[in-house]
């Protein structure tokens, strides 16, 4: 399971499609606080996640999460590239970032190696 958090409705769409073409089940969700209101979230899942959305933001999903002891690996994507964003992100624990746009082969394979499950059909 992928859990697919971005306030991009066209990023949103096109991930959610990249990722299920390879074969991926994958939940979006429109806001961070959409997310971590839904009901049982499935800790073998893996987050993707956007950092700047409006009300709450990517970090403050992490924060939460690390404060209910969630355990699932974050991966960020991010129009927003500098140092300060990626070492904080690092910090609350995130297992990759990517700079939008997004390479979609490197995405799958981070989201393949955090999981530990390989969609491959080839």
């Amino acid at each position: 399971m992928v859990y697919l958090i971005d306030d991009d409705e066209s990023v949103r769409r096109a991930l959610q499609r990249l990722l299920r073409s390879a074969g991926f089940e994958v939940k979006a969700f429109s806001s961070a606080l959409e997310f971590l209101e839904s009901e049982g979230l499935d800790g073998r899942a893996c987050v993707v996640l956007d950092i700047h959305m409006p009300g709450l933001s990517g970090f403050d999903v992490q924060e939460r999460l690390a404060s209910k002891e969630i355990r699932m690996p974050v991966i960020i994507v991010s129009a927003f590239d500098d140092a300060e964003t990626r070492e904080r992100a690092r910090r609350l624990g995130a297992v990759a970032f990517f700079r939008k746009p997004i390479d979609g082969q490197a995405l799958i394979d981070a989201i393949q190696w955090a999981t530990g499950v390989n969609t491959s059909k080839y």
